[in-house]
């Protein structure tokens, strides 16, 4: 039981992160407008994906509790990409992600570099979901914003909470996952509830 379980997660999680920012990519270039989506939270959101990347990596961790961080990171530089194109300032997002780039090589020159930056990405990504909340919070207005997303987002943390107990046991990673996985339902249940306070409205 324990090893299909394992698999069934590892592999759904793969599968559901390689799509998982498609709808709200769709959803943007379907609007031709990035509103209601935070800049701010979206780069958060990166750093906290690189740095955590970087950290399974440096410590070899298996590649299947990990391999979906690439993609996630592919989906949302092209995200990123496609907000600044909408605020009508693609070249914008050149600093930024020169930045991501020159970061991946600086975390990892010193173990208490990549150490102390993982305390700190689980930080950075709460900042992430945050910044994206007092958005919505601000404008009453999920605008681009996709629930399917973040609902998404939230199966595959349940999912990392669960192959984490049953590989590494890593307390860091653990509460990360389960932090996270609270923020993200929050932020649905604020997409949700937003979008139907529009649709009463019209």
């Amino acid at each position: 039981m324990r090893e299909p379980l394992l698999l069934f997660c590892n592999w759904s999680t793969l599968g559901v992160c390689a799509a998982l920012k498609l709808p709200q990519i769709s959803a943007v270039l379907a609007a031709r407008s990035s509103r209601g989506i935070s800049l701010p939270s979206l780069l958060l959101e990166l750093a906290g994906f690189l740095v955590f990347l970087r950290y399974l990596c440096y410590y070899e961790y298996p590649l299947l509790t990990y391999l979906e961080y690439p993609i996630l990171i592919a989906q949302d530089v092209l995200l990123l990409l496609c907000v600044f194109h909408f605020n009508g300032n693609v070249k914008g997002a050149a600093p930024y992600l020169a930045l991501c780039v020159a970061s991946w090589f600086v975390l990892s020159l010193q173990k208490w570099i990549i150490d102390l930056a993982m305390n700190l990405s689980t930080f950075i990504s709460t900042a992430s979901k945050f910044a994206q909340l007092q958005c919505l919070w601000k404008t009453q207005d999920s605008g681009a914003v996709s629930a399917l997303t973040w609902s998404l987002a939230s199966y595959t943390c349940a999912a990392r909470i669960i192959t984490t107990l049953m590989t590494t046991s890593d307390l860091t990673v653990l509460m990360r996952f389960v932090i996270m996985l609270a923020l993200n339902l929050w932020v649905t249940a604020t997409v949700l509830r937003y979008r139907t306070t529009v649709g009463k409205a019209e």
